[in-house]
């Protein structure tokens, strides 16, 4: 074990003598969150396809990454095709979020999507989580609640902290490939308020022929007082990460020995990253009504260095740099009214949001080993975005309920061209607005399948596209013309559901849903450029099951089928197919821990064949992925865990694509003109063994 993580080991240690205190909040352990009355189900869902996901469920998970508890919303997908530091790859509902473009998470109230951003649009980096103080995980799918907005196409989900860790801890865990972690926690009871601290530090090589070297820190501190409903806290962050990534390859060069199954093309690619922020949270509620107020600062800054095309350029290879710094200043402010019986028990809610973003760089630059050759463009954005939401609920007769709600965003921003041969001519103002109306009706409960409610929803959403490319006129790679695109792509869906009771222990839910966007136009931060992709059309059906058979027993099921195509085929190869759209997703865990010496889950996830390009005859290769996790409690202090990550050693990928690269040897035999079109891929880490040891005082 290298000597730094040993001293900040010693770090850890201090922290851990932080004392006890009683552990915040009840668990429960449904994922939806109903209860049961002497008429049957009385729900408090809105829709049939959002949940809440607890500490409980889950503490016996087996993680590779921490962006991977995401997966605990029912048919979320979470890969990588880099180096662990940078932001996952997600999946949902048909749609290739790439890194988190239409699906929009908030931690602690902070915005976890970052707007115009280096690499993507809606850039979801979630490796500062730390999964053990996860409180919840509380999901939407769709468009249809009023407080989402921006990045919310697909869904939304509101991460939140424990405000106090039951008993203080120190975890030390060690894996294959050099991974190492310690992690401590503990709680101070400061005259009826709660101190909270956490800090992490960790290491991993990888599998990989270029070691990963990732060297990844994280601290958490958290004063508060009450509880969500009523109380207040104050969060400070603190995360960095540096690492050395290896890329997804052309799978030619992997077949014909050039690099093997881990190798990597270029020798430098990687990064740092870092994220600071300070949040504060406010809430008051009673009979009468509720007020909840948010205030956040967040400063993040990232330089990614990639060469995903290998050596189309030469033997000088075609990395580039991406590089990002920028401050982040908002919150939210609602208020609601709870009306009483002589108004159909009505609850209206009324709020406000802001949130600005000052970037101060957003820069594409040619590299060489990390050493910068060329600017291709260097910007300055300030984007501030402003939201007005009305939500009403009224519980209209014991077997009807309503939703409706309205959202107003508006989207004002200013870039400026600092630095690129051809990009000096872009920039300047740019504004848009959306009004989206929701609807949600729910129809039950009736004494069919046990207690049944029937769901149906409606409503009109979107996400904001990189204001870089909402005020292009040259392509800053060549200086030929570029087409501005609209600052926001607006999306329409619906969805009709079910969710029912059929057995003691057992919910389950079903969906079907469409949906329509108008453009697919992304930002592409390899190349400083918008890539046009038109209109698609979505639809799907998912059922999701939660069964509880015994105590400390958990079974939940998963499955998820989509289509998503173009509205208009493609003019090169008439294809419709939408590139990297998983058509077929399941999953399976069952969690065992009645509280006694031993506790484990397994988990069982199968995607199925995508296509990846628009003709849809490349398709990439179905696989399921197998975990385990295993935990023994030696007495009340001292637990032992031990994880299998893919358990059958698996041999697939965790990402494929369709795209021009070269090799080494490619270039070096004048074979690579302009790019070979092929297979490329990032394959699935092979079987690998985590021991962990917690020691509580």
């Amino acid at each position: 074990m290298s000597k730094p993580f040993i001293q900040r080991g010693a770090l850890l240690l201090a922290l851990a003598q932080i004392g006890p205190a009683q552990a915040a909040g009840v668990f429960t352990l449904q994922e939806v969150v109903v209860t049961s009355g002497s008429n049957g189900l009385t729900g408090i869902a809105d829709s049939a396809s959002e949940g809440t996901v607890t500490a409980q469920q889950l503490a016996n998970r087996p993680l590779q990454r921490p962006a991977e508890v995401m997966e605990a919303v029912p048919g979320m997908v979470v890969t990588q095709h880099s180096g662990d530091g940078k932001a996952n790859q997600y999946f949902l509902r048909g749609f290739n979020l790439d890194h988190g473009s239409d699906f929009a998470t908030q931690v602690m109230g902070m915005p976890a999507n970052m707007v115009s951003h280096a690499h993507g649009q809606g850039y979801m980096d979630l490796n500062f989580l730390i999964p053990e103080l996860i409180a919840s995980i509380k999901y939407r799918k769709g468009v249809y609640a009023a407080e989402d907005g921006d990045f919310a196409t697909t869904g939304s989900a509101r991460i939140d902290y424990l405000r106090a860790v039951e008993r203080p801890f120190v975890d030390l865990s060690l894996g294959r490939f050099g991974y190492q972690r310690l992690l401590t926690a503990g709680t101070l009871e400061l005259g009826g308020r709660k101190l909270t601290g956490a800090l992490e530090v960790a290491g991993n090589n990888g599998p990989w022929e270029q070691p990963e070297n990732l060297q990844k820190s994280n601290l958490v501190l958290r004063l508060s007082e009450g509880d969500s409903a009523n109380g207040h806290a104050l969060t400070l962050m603190a995360y960095q990460a540096a690492w050395t990534a290896t890329e997804h390859v052309p799978e030619r060069a992997i077949d014909s020995g050039e690099i093997g199954r881990y190798g990597a093309l270029s020798s430098n690619d990687g990064g740092r990253t870092h994220r600071t922020s300070l949040s504060g949270e406010w809430a008051r509620s009673n009979d009468s009504g509720a007020t909840r107020a948010n205030a956040y600062a967040i400063n993040y800054g990232l330089k990614l260095y990639s060469a995903p095309s290998g050596y189309i350029s030469g033997l000088q290879g075609d990395q580039h740099e991406q590089a990002d710094q920028r401050t982040i200043l908002g919150g939210q402010l609602s208020h609601s009214w709870f009306l009483g019986s002589d108004w159909k028990d009505t609850e209206i809610t009324a709020g406000l949001r802001l949130r600005q973003d000052r970037i101060g760089k957003l820069g594409l630059y040619r590299t060489e080993n990390r050493q910068r050759t060329e600017t291709v463009r260097e910007d300055r954005i300030d984007e501030t975005a402003t939201a007005l939401f009305l939500e009403a609920r009224s519980q209209w007769t014991s077997w009807l309920r309503s939703t409706l709600g309205l959202r107003r965003d508006d989207i004002r921003a200013e870039a400026s061209a600092l630095a690129g041969t051809y990009n000096m001519n872009n920039g300047g103002n740019t504004s848009a607005g959306q009004t989206s109306p929701k609807l949600g009706l729910v129809v039950g409960p009736f004494n069919l399948l046990g207690q049944t409610e029937f769901y149906g929803n409606w409503g009109y959403g979107f996400h904001s596209n990189d204001v870089r490319g909402a005020t292009a006129r040259t392509n800053p790679q060549d200086g030929s013309s570029a087409q501005a695109v609209p600052l926001i792509v607006k999306a329409r869906g619906s969805e009709l559901g079910m969710r029912a009771a059929p057995l003691p222990g057992w919910n389950t839910s079903l969906s079907l849903w469409q949906m329509e966007l108008d453009s697919e136009l992304v930002f592409i931060g390899d190349e400083g450029v918008t890539e046009p992709k038109g209109a698609s059309r979505r639809h799907g059906l998912e059922w999701s099951n939660y069964i509880t058979p015994a105590h400390g027993l958990i079974l939940d099921a998963d499955l998820a089928v989509s289509q998503a195509r173009f509205r208009d085929a493609n003019p090169d190869n008439g294809g419709r197919h939408v590139p990297n759209a998983i058509p077929l997703t399941a999953s399976l865990g069952l969690t065992a821990d009645d509280g006694g010496r031993w506790s484990g889950g397994l988990r069982l996830r199968y995607l199925g064949a995508y296509a990846l390009e628009e003709t849809g005859e490349q398709k990439s290769t179905p696989f399921w992925l197998t975990s385990l996790k295993l935990g023994y409690r030696y007495d009340k202090n001292l637990q032992l865990s031990f994880d299998v990550l893919n358990l059958f050693n698996r041999k697939a990928n965790d990402i494929e694509y369709w795209g021009g690269a070269c090799s080494r040897s490619e270039t070096l035999a004048g074979n690579c003109g302009s790019g070979i079109d092929g297979r490329l891929v990032h394959p699935l880490e092979p079987r690998s063994f985590r021991i962990g040891l917690r020691a509580s005082f």
